[in-house]
């Protein structure tokens, strides 16, 4: 069994969540701010807690789950669950100072 800690695992799941990007603006999931919160159990079970762009957002019915088969895919992960939740709903203020950069809003 790896001596992994649950922050570590926090950690490796932030840096897969940067690799996701939204298909309509050329900045990962994570620096956009549709990231809420990620929590590791002792078990290595990882839930996210994301929201989207919008709710009728094209990528509704897919980013999810490839958000939970990236999570997935890490070695030391049990097992992943990812829930979607509009409150609060997603505006520009939850990007970061990098996305935003990015994006030419700076």
């Amino acid at each position: 069994m790896s001596t992994i800690d649950t922050n570590e695992l926090g950690e490796k799941v932030v840096r897969v969540l940067k690799t996701i990007f939204d298909p309509e603006i050329p900045v990962d999931i994570y620096e956009l701010g549709l990231i809420y919160d990620v929590f590791v159990n002792e078990d290595f079970d990882v839930k996210v807690l994301m929201t989207l762009t919008t709710p009728n957002c094209p990528v509704a019915e897919t980013l999810p789950v490839e958000v939970e088969e990236k999570i997935k895919s890490i070695d030391e992960v049990n097992d992943c669950e990812v829930e979607i939740t509009f409150d609060p709903p997603w505006s520009q203020d939850l990007m970061s100072e990098e996305a935003k950069l990015e994006l030419g809003m700076l």
